[in-house]
């Protein structure tokens, strides 16, 4: 989808940003109030409190101090020994904390630190879905300036090419490494489908259309013992914005601002807004077929119905999950921590298949569009453009490419490795290298939201807008075009 054809380094624009590091540098961190420096655990771990950081064991060594999330900072001496055995030097030291308790926290404390031009924390963990915006503010080290170029030559031709385009600066230039990915995929209960007569391995790389998958999935919920059809998120939050809803109407061929390749993070203003465009009402529709079947308006007669529980309006990924790693569900719309939670023997284990995600057109009007379309997730490196360790974050990030390091995170926290044949060769790995050509393939026909500076007050109509079209009485048309108006209201307001 728009990942095939990106080539990673020009598809945004020409556009060139001023390089801040010797810029920030000279601002030194002066006049930073104490509560700035503060962390969810307390601090940062390894700080000096003059932002300088420490040295290992005062023996010479370095301490990068990195923000992480929870499944690193709580094994840390184990993340620093993989590390180590891909390469990077022992003296070298990763001291690990966490940042707040949501990811907006953490975006707010970033700012904070960032825009106060603190030299620590030298590393920090960015989410795929908002890096951008950092990159456009520069608060983010212009990688192409400072690494080798046979590092930056492995991310920008080997990793997954839409999470480098969520790394990457409109002329091209790379501010941050791809640590992980994240591709939703529908997981579902093998051995209902097969006592039904079904069989969807077969769709293990070849997707199912959304009229197939919600038809023959209505026969296996009808002939099973559980209480959910196809469990889902609808929630009216980021869940709903970013990703389901991207799904539904980026399969159908729709799109948020026309074409993906050209609009998704840049063009504020002159993009053009297309939510209101029949493949996205239709998608609604046929998502409202899914929740009530087909005696309420703005539904589809030929789609299978009352498959998706309509408490989904409320749910997000763990409600959503929970039903479906109990037994209770036929199957799960949902990212990859959840394979590795149901495929545990103590949950469903062998009766867990894995397969993409349906289509509702085989191409779209859109580059990009139509096909199994997976929203993509998952989270990045970058580098403080002020740090003082960059001899050291340069060893750090290249043992971090290497195949040996993927492979050890991808079984130690499940995170995918974010290089395509690296993923597709984890076959070793338990529970989760079953499903390792699934997951790749989803890789590769990845949608990412339209992320710009104006993501989150965008986000919160969209998410709005299709969680009411998604109500008992809502209606998908009258939604689409209330939510384009306000859509263009926020870029026209927007002042660059």
């Amino acid at each position: 989808m728009a990942s095939e054809n990106d080539s990673g380094r020009n598809s945004i624009s020409n556009h060139r940003f001023v390089p801040r590091r010797k810029f920030m540098r000279s601002i030194g961190a002066t006049g930073v109030a104490a509560g700035v420096a503060g962390c969810s655990s307390g601090g940062i771990v390894g700080n000096n409190g003059d932002g300088t950081g420490s040295d290992v064991g005062g023996s010479g060594g370095t301490t990068i101090e990195f923000i992480v999330n929870d499944e690193w900072a709580t094994i840390q001496d184990q993340v620093n020994k993989q590390l180590h055995n891909a390469g990077m030097p022992k003296n070298i030291t990763v001291e690990m904390s966490t940042a707040g308790q949501t990811t907006d926290d953490q975006q707010v404390q970033y700012r904070q630190w960032l825009a106060a031009g603190r030299t620590t924390p030298d590393i920090m963990f960015f989410d795929s879905g908002w890096t951008i915006p950092f990159i456009v503010r520069g608060q983010l080290l212009n990688l192409e300036e400072e690494l080798p170029q046979d590092l930056l030559d492995r991310v920008h031709n080997r990793y997954f090419p839409a999470s480098v385009n969520s790394a990457t600066a409109p002329n091209g230039d790379l501010y941050a490494f791809p640590i992980y990915p994240d591709f939703p995929t529908i997981q579902y209960r093998k051995d209902l489908v097969q006592n039904a007569g079904y069989d969807w391995e077969q769709y293990a790389t070849q997707p199912m259309s959304w009229k197939q998958f919600s038809n023959e999935l209505k026969d296996v919920y009808e002939r099973s013992d559980v209480d959910y059809g196809f469990n889902t998120q609808h929630v009216a939050a980021e869940q709903l914005s970013c990703c389901v809803f991207n799904e539904y109407l980026s399969s159908w061929g729709g799109a948020f601002f026309g074409n993906p390749q050209k609009n998704l993070y840049q063009n504020i203003g002159k993009r053009p807004i297309t939510l209101n465009e029949k493949p996205v009402v239709d998608s609604l529709k046929m998502a409202r077929t899914f929740i009530y079947g087909s005696n309420v308006t703005n539904t589809f007669e030929s789609y299978g119905g009352n498959i998706v529980p309509e408490p989904t309006l409320q749910w997000d990924v763990e409600a959503a999950r929970a039903p479906f790693t109990s037994g209770n569900a036929v199957a799960l719309r949902n990212w990859p921590y959840s394979i590795a939670i149901s495929g545990s023997e103590e949950n469903l284990g062998d009766k867990q298949g894995v397969m993409p995600m349906p289509y509702g057109t085989s191409k779209g009007k859109y580059p990009g569009t139509g096909g199994s379309i997976a929203a993509l997730g998952g989270w990045h490196v970058g580098v403080n453009p002020n740090t003082e360790k960059l001899d050291a974050i340069i060893k750090f990030l290249r043992a971090m490419t290497t195949k040996q390091f993927m492979k050890d995170t991808f079984k130690t926290v499940g995170w995918m490795p974010p290089i395509p044949d690296v993923l597709t060769d984890s076959t070793d790995i338990p529970i989760m290298g079953k499903f390792v050509d699934t997951l790749a393939y989803a890789g590769q026909h990845s949608m990412p939201r339209p992320v710009t500076v104006l993501w989150p007050q965008q986000a919160d109509a969209i998410e709005q807008a299709a969680n009411s079209a998604l109500s008992n009485d809502g209606n998908p048309s009258a939604a689409m075009n209330s939510l384009s108006n306000r859509i263009a209201a926020i870029e026209n307001d927007f002042q660059g």
